[in-house]
């Protein structure tokens, strides 16, 4: 097998860094590069998917980090400089991308069919990465006698005082702080797309504000409650289960309300190797890989129809499958796409200048 090479990044300017220097020095022949979440997600990844796909191919893959948002991909357009030929990627991203030419409209033909795919897992320019559930989690060697069990207890700084972890990314924190307050899964971005909508979900945030600690990376919620950096953080499910496995600590999710994602592959129009990702995307469509990383790797739900309906019942409980799935809020709906679209540079500035604030 060839050995394959692992870059890390952890910002923006890495990014361009590697981008920059890769395009330079090999414009139009560089080794085959994929972009994800990083972590033991990734790692994952890496040993049931671009590892052997590297082998079977014969060749070399390189990985690299991607955080989310909108900031490289613009960096990417603004220097003609694409550094990666697929990533993972949200919603929002891949409707953004898709729209802007950014991302290649996927021949189905060429991967089986949309048809092999669960629902809401194919789209013009992308192909289903897996189903992952954003929960609120704790730490329950360190809560005390009382439990939360809802986005309401992590606003209760008076019933469980303490430190919180959010995502530093407005799309689901937002959403988080209005199901918090009250508001119907159903007016979600009715009530977002107002001003009133928009100053109740940053007045909510604001209650907890003095306590929030930011995290950007996967890895990070999980590593914090296991130390006690934070009482109660948002983070993917996947993540909680595999540092129970580790048996670190006593780490418990809340899935009421827990928001789901069904985040996609997209490939870069500019890559210069648009064949091999397709072949990889082929690669990765396969049922039987897909149980595996759900099994072995992290509890996340399959996008192949086949291995969806396949999943133990005893993985089902810890996936966001059956009853999980009841009060469960889909972030990939079209009204969140088209209002992210229209609204996310505006929504994102509102953000930062908020999260900077003493």
């Amino acid at each position: 097998m060839n050995k394959m090479k692992s870059i890390t990044q952890v910002g923006i300017a890495a990014t361009l860094a590697l981008g920059l220097s890769s395009q330079a020095a090999v414009a139009q022949d560089r080794d085959f590069t994929i972009a994800s979440w990083g972590g033991s997600y990734q790692e994952g990844q890496r040993d049931i998917f671009f590892g052997p796909f590297g082998e079977a191919k014969g060749i070399n893959v390189l990985e690299d980090t991607y955080l989310g948002g909108w900031a490289q991909f613009q960096a990417m357009q603004g220097t003609g400089t694409t550094p990666w030929d697929i990533v993972q990627v949200e919603t929002a991203e891949l409707a953004r991308g898709c729209e802007e030419g950014l991302f290649v409209q996927l021949d189905w033909d060429r991967l089986g069919g949309q048809d092999k795919f669960i629902e809401g897992g194919t789209s013009e320019c992308g192909m289903g990465v897996n189903v992952i559930s954003t929960v609120i989690a704790y730490n329950a060697d360190l809560i005390g006698d009382v439990e939360p069990t809802s986005f309401n207890d992590f606003f209760d700084l008076e019933k469980f005082p303490g430190t919180r972890g959010l995502r530093d990314e407005p799309k689901h924190s937002l959403v988080m702080a209005l199901l918090a307050d009250g508001v119907s899964p159903d007016d979600m971005y009715t009530v977002l797309g107002t001003p009133e909508g928009l100053d109740q979900a940053f007045a909510k945030l604001d209650t907890i504000r003095s306590e929030i600690v930011f995290w950007n990376a996967g890895a990070q919620p999980p590593e914090r409650l296991v130390s006690g950096d934070v009482v109660m953080s948002d983070v993917y499910n996947g993540r909680i289960t595999n540092a129970n496995r580790e048996g670190a600590a006593d780490l418990r999710m809340i899935w009421e309300n827990n928001l789901v994602y069904l985040d996609q592959w997209v490939i870069l129009a500019d890559s210069p190797n648009v064949e091999t990702a397709y072949e990889f995307l082929e690669y990765y469509a396969n049922a039987d890989r897909q149980i595996e990383y759900s099994r072995d790797k992290l509890p996340y739900g399959p996008i192949v129809a086949e291995a969806s309906a396949n999943i133990p019942a005893e993985m089902a409980a810890i996936l966001p499958a059956g009853e999980n799935m009841t009060t469960a809020f889909f972030t990939g709906s079209p009204e969140a796409i088209t209002f992210w679209l229209d609204n996310f540079d505006s929504v994102n500035e509102r953000w930062n200048t908020w999260k900077s604030r003493n």
